[in-house]
């Protein structure tokens, strides 16, 4: 399964990856919303990404941010986001990727980011080691707060007060840093890699953080989703990373 997902999250990146060389990005930018954006190559990849896995696994059920549905009673759901961080996308920035991420028995169970301007491939899961670009990654590391970064992304309607509050509690009470890097599954990926210690989100879906969860998991860390209540198109806010740091900085989540 590894190898098929790895190659088809690649084949997705080089799509959008032409849009983003191309500088043909202008002419296809909607706005769902204020600073929320969609643009045509979101589109394309998440229908490449939507007929290929119907061809792997014909009875499961799929899930995009641009509206993908298909069964959606299956037990085994797979949860894609075409380019996560399309802000930064539409914007130049190279801190974008593609996401897939399996959703069975509730719970996230495997996944695998593609971030083609990093040139990085992260992939891993309940029964899967973790890999970085075929390499094996080692647990998260120790908690080191003199060098701590949290990666925070906010939704565009997050209210600024609560980014201010979560941005000064990293700083005050944790006595860390924070980046906001505009994607969560690259978050995810850094947090993988042990380039940021946690992942800080307010009002994601689950696009967001599927190709993520099961990785970061596997390595031995721990998120803040209830999967039980939370549908997979609701939006959520979670905290993720070692056990230590979430149990620490939970409070965050109720600023």
């Amino acid at each position: 399964m590894r190898e098929e997902l790895i190659g088809l999250a690649e084949a997705a990146g080089r799509i959008g990856a032409r849009y983003f060389r191309s500088g043909a990005l202008a002419a296809g930018v909607e706005e769902k919303g204020h600073l929320d954006l969609v643009t045509r190559a979101d589109k394309e990849v998440e229908a490449f990404l939507q007929e290929e896995l119907q061809k792997l696994y014909p009875a499961d059920g799929i899930c995009g941010e641009e509206g993908a549905s298909l069964r959606a009673d299956a037990d085994r759901q797979w949860v894609i986001d075409p380019i996560d961080g399309t802000f930064n996308f539409v914007r130049g920035l190279p801190d974008w990727a593609v996401s897939i991420g399996l959703h069975a028995g509730g719970v996230p169970v495997f996944g695998v980011i593609h971030a083609p301007i990093r040139g990085e491939t992260v992939s891993g899961g309940r029964d899967l080691e973790v890999l970085l670009n075929g390499v094996k990654l080692p647990p998260l590391p120790p908690l080191d707060r003199r060098r701590g970064v949290v990666a925070v992304g906010f939704s565009a309607d997050t209210p600024v007060e609560r980014e201010l509050a979560a941005l000064r509690f990293i700083r005050s009470e944790l006595d860390m840093t924070y980046r906001h890097c505009g994607s969560t599954a690259a978050a995810f990926l850094m947090l993988a890699a042990g380039q940021v210690d946690a992942s800080l989100g307010f009002g994601v879906c689950s696009w967001d953080v599927m190709g993520g969860l099961p990785v970061v998991e596997r390595l031995g860390g721990v998120a803040t989703i209830d999967w039980k209540a939370i549908g997979l198109r609701q939006k959520l806010d979670y905290l993720a990373g070692s056990t230590e740091l979430v149990e620490r900085a939970r409070p965050i989540l109720d600023l």
